[in-house]
């Protein structure tokens, strides 16, 4: 890491943030790691079981997304690296150039079976670990076996002391709602002074919201599929099912929100006032406040729905634009998509979301 990359990692809160985010998944990969050396040192009997102590590790890790599923095919990938380079060692023994080889055949198998660059060095590391260690008491392939005690305790304790990512998800919720009420504010204020730097800032802005959603969804997605293994996190099913219904609208509004924030930053351009519109997108902008709260307080959904009826109502272009050039009647039809987006959002069936929207 260069000496200003290292620098940025250690900002005081970003740094203190993250070793608070990861207090849960070192506790749990400390037990596990613990729980893979009992089984493999007490109950087996290896004398030193490396293998099953780094394959847990490697397959927990700290990634954001920890589907089990992820961590089933990280040691099952992993432990087939071991196994592969054991019998590699058996038939063709110990050299430089024997190291290269497993090397290579293990990275590139690796990389069949997983396109994470993290788990193709993990499966390289190991690979390693087994050419160059003393062969262990106990014949061929006591490390892969190492490897499976390593891999089924990471597993279990995916479903018996699982992370709860339910709260990664809802600050990436919280991260992505704040960008948008941003950039909503902003574009009101670009639209009632024909301010250009705030319609710049809003398209800004928006643009940089797609990776917030990208880590909405992987740390959604690992929510969702602990809930269903685990017993200790079923009960939150019906909420991550709800939040997931939110981030798939959202992800669509969003979309549709960028490109209506290019046609405002052009428009503004004339330095003309338009207070019609930049109303039409306050209300917008408070449903989408309120649609944030939702995730915490679901009641509010029927406030969102009605006030987002209340916003198609107003979207005709003869109402808000009327005498206005054909330039301000697009900006109110492409609000018309992004309400059904935001009406889909609030649970409200995508036909019924475009049946409330008037005739044009």
């Amino acid at each position: 890491m260069s000496r200003s990359g290292l620098m940025r990692g250690l900002q005081p809160r970003e740094s203190l943030g993250r070793v608070v985010d990861s207090i849960v998944p070192a506790l749990q990969i400390v037990a596990a790691a613990a729980a893979a050396y009992s089984i493999a040192h007490y109950l087996v009997g290896h004398a030193v079981p490396l293998i099953a102590l780094t394959v847990t590790i490697s397959s927990l890790g700290f990634a954001r997304d920890a589907r089990p599923v992820r961590v089933l095919e990280s040691a099952i990938g992993i432990v087939i690296g071991i196994a592969l380079s054991e019998l590699l060692l058996l038939l063709i023994g110990r050299g430089v150039w024997q190291i290269a080889l497993v090397l290579l055949v293990t990275l590139l198998v690796a990389r069949l079976l997983s396109p994470s660059n993290a788990f193709v060095v993990a499966a390289g590391v190991q690979s390693i670990l087994v050419m160059l260690l003393p062969a262990p008491a106990g014949g061929p392939f006591v490390r892969s076996i190492d490897g499976i005690i390593g891999g089924v305790v990471a597993l279990i304790v995916t479903a018996v002391l699982p992370r709860d990512p339910r709260r990664l998800a809802r600050r990436d919720a919280v991260r992505l709602f704040g960008a948008l009420n941003e950039s909503l504010d902003s574009l009101v204020a670009a639209l009632e002074r024909a301010d250009e730097p705030a319609a710049e800032h809003a398209l800004e802005r928006l643009r940089s919201t797609q990776p917030i959603i990208d880590q909405w969804r992987s740390s959604l997605d690992s929510a969702v599929a602990i809930s269903r293994i685990s017993p200790f996190l079923r009960r939150h099913g019906p909420e991550l099912d709800a939040q997931r219904r939110v981030l798939v609208g959202m992800d669509f509004a969003t979309r549709n929100l960028r490109v209506i924030s290019r046609r405002i930053d052009f428009l503004v351009r004339d330095g003309v006032a338009r207070p019609a519109l930049a109303s039409l997108v306050a209300s917008l902008a408070t449903s989408v406040r309120l649609l944030g709260q939702s995730l915490d307080d679901p009641r509010l959904a029927d406030t969102v729905r009605v006030g987002l009826v209340a916003v198609a109502e107003r979207l005709r272009p003869e109402l808000v634009a009327k005498g206005a050039p054909m330039t301000e009647s697009v900006v109110v039809l492409m609000l018309r998509p992004l309400l059904v987006d935001l009406l889909t959002a609030a649970d409200l069936p995508e036909e019924k979301a475009r049946a409330v929207l008037p005739e044009v």
